[in-house]
């Protein structure tokens, strides 16, 4: 017993980082998938339950496996969410799954290549369940690789964080599907076609095979397709889990802190510069980039949801495709 008058201390719960390296079952996402995840749980016509009922594989035409993998994308995009209180049995779309892909969205065929980016960008910050993804633009330190060197910095890290290990078969294939997410499929006599159907984020060029075969690059640069708008959403969202109550941002934290736009997106520090310097126009005054007396940090003059600079991307791709 502690003595008289003296405090208890709280029992403090640590509770262990959730780590995942399975539930795609082997397949990348498709066109079509988030679409179809949404579309199935939506609105008065939709059922929340549509992945555990019986007939999910007649009303989403594809394998039992697959509808597991049209759920798990879903899911690790951030385009439905599971309800509170269902252990995962019942999910519904979320804001930005109804923003870009319920009815009237604004991309629901996956035309803008900024929408890749945003579906990118929700993957490379949802380790609970793309683990491999996040650490691999994370960790990898010349940002090249092979799948074994892969799997034995994701071995290290779970041994560092004494969590338990998965066999190295399901580490493999896991970095094999991470590989593929962002690398064109090797087409092979007699493969099924289905194992042949690129990701859609391949389009990015995030990653290539160098001229030594089972060699990878996580390429780096200025990444022109990504507009500054859906820069500066993804900016807001790293501020706001960060330090969400911090005026300012350091520009070292937003190249090379975990999970910042400048590691998801693999900008240089030339290339990040050049958007930080554009903040002020681009959010009509809301961020700020200021370098005074060699201190590089953004500033927040004004509060807005990530979401509404999407909604403004968007916005303007439409009023440019009506003036067209």
């Amino acid at each position: 017993m502690p003595p008289r008058n003296q405090r208890r201390l709280p029992e403090v719960v640590v509770r262990p980082e959730i780590i995942s390296f399975s539930g795609h079952e082997t397949f990348v996402f498709r066109y079509g998938w988030m679409k179809k995840a949404v579309d199935a749980t939506q609105g008065e016509n939709g059922n929340s339950r549509i992945f555990t009922e019986d007939n999910a594989i007649a009303d989403f035409g594809v394998g039992r496996n697959m509808v597991r993998s049209i759920r798990h994308w879903g899911l690790a995009t951030g385009v439905i969410e599971e309800e509170l209180g269902s252990r995962g049995s019942a999910v519904h779309p979320t804001e930005l799954g109804n923003l870009i892909f319920g009815f009237g969205g604004q991309d629901q065929f996956l035309e803008d290549p900024n929408t890749l980016w945003v579906l990118h960008w929700r993957i490379i910050t949802n380790p609970q369940r793309c683990t491999t993804w996040q650490w691999a633009f994370n960790s990898i330190p010349s940002n090249e690789f092979t799948s074994d060197q892969l799997v034995r910095l994701i071995q290290e890290e779970i041994g560092r964080r004494n969590a338990k290990v998965p066999s190295s078969n399901t580490l493999k294939r896991d970095v094999e599907v991470f590989i593929r997410t962002y690398t064109p499929a090797r087409t092979t006599k007699g493969a099924v076609i289905e194992d042949s159907l690129d990701c859609p984020l391949v389009e990015l060029q995030l990653i290539e095979e160098l001229a030594d075969p089972g060699v990878f690059q996580i390429k780096r640069g200025p990444k022109s397709s990504l507009s500054d708008l859906v820069f500066v959403y993804a900016l807001v969202d790293f501020w706001d889990r960060t330090s969400p109550q911090q005026e300012t941002i350091a520009f070292t934290d937003i190249a090379y802190g975990k999970n910042s736009p400048a590691i998801a997106f693999k900008l240089d520090e030339n290339s990040l510069a050049e958007r930080l310097e554009r903040l002020e126009s681009v959010t009509a005054g809301d961020l700020l980039y200021t370098e005074t007396a060699g201190l590089k940090q953004v500033y927040r003059k004004r509060s807005q949801p990530k979401m509404e600079y999407l909604k403004a991307h968007y916005d303007i791709g439409a009023a440019v495709a009506i003036g067209a």
